[in-house]
């Protein structure tokens, strides 16, 4: 048994030498090298994954199911607090993406959080978000806070 990386060694029979082909008749394996006559695979073209022969391959005989991002990109997806949810913050807090999640307002970050301008806001705060409507950054700064967009 060996005791350290250092004297490891294969099992007898493990590692083989290998089979060199196109070296005479004699060896077996000459003449066409185990490629058969002539044909597409005998002349050292390969064909690509699903090639079914010029049929149409199944991967596009199948009909596709589920989304697919275009070529612009992935969709944003923000989360969304609404103005009214800002009211339990304390008056002159700094509100950014841990206060919320830890307020339970967001419970995923995914592309970002967005603040819109649904209800009224009675409190003057620092608001830092992804994305802003209008209205919202409106009412914000309407009652003194700031409304700070993250890059």
């Amino acid at each position: 048994m060996a005791t350290s990386l250092s004297t490891l060694s294969n099992v007898e029979g493990a590692k083989t030498k290998g089979f060199i082909k196109g070296r005479g008749r004699g060896t077996g394996n000459g003449k066409t090298a185990g490629k058969g006559q002539k044909g597409q695979g005998a002349h050292g073209h390969t064909k690509k994954n699903g090639f079914e022969g010029g049929q149409t391959p199944l991967y596009r005989r199948l009909p596709k199911f589920g989304s697919r991002k275009t070529h612009k990109g992935e969709k944003i997806v923000y989360a969304i607090v609404n103005l009214e949810q800002l009211n339990r913050f304390d008056d002159g807090a700094v509100v950014d993406a841990t206060v919320l999640v830890a307020a339970g307002l967001v419970k995923k970050d995914l592309s970002g959080i967005k603040i819109l301008g649904k209800g009224s806001l009675n409190k003057k705060l620092t608001v830092k978000a992804d994305a802003f409507s209008k209205s919202a950054k409106a009412a914000i700064e309407a009652k003194g806070g700031v409304a700070e967009v993250i890059a």
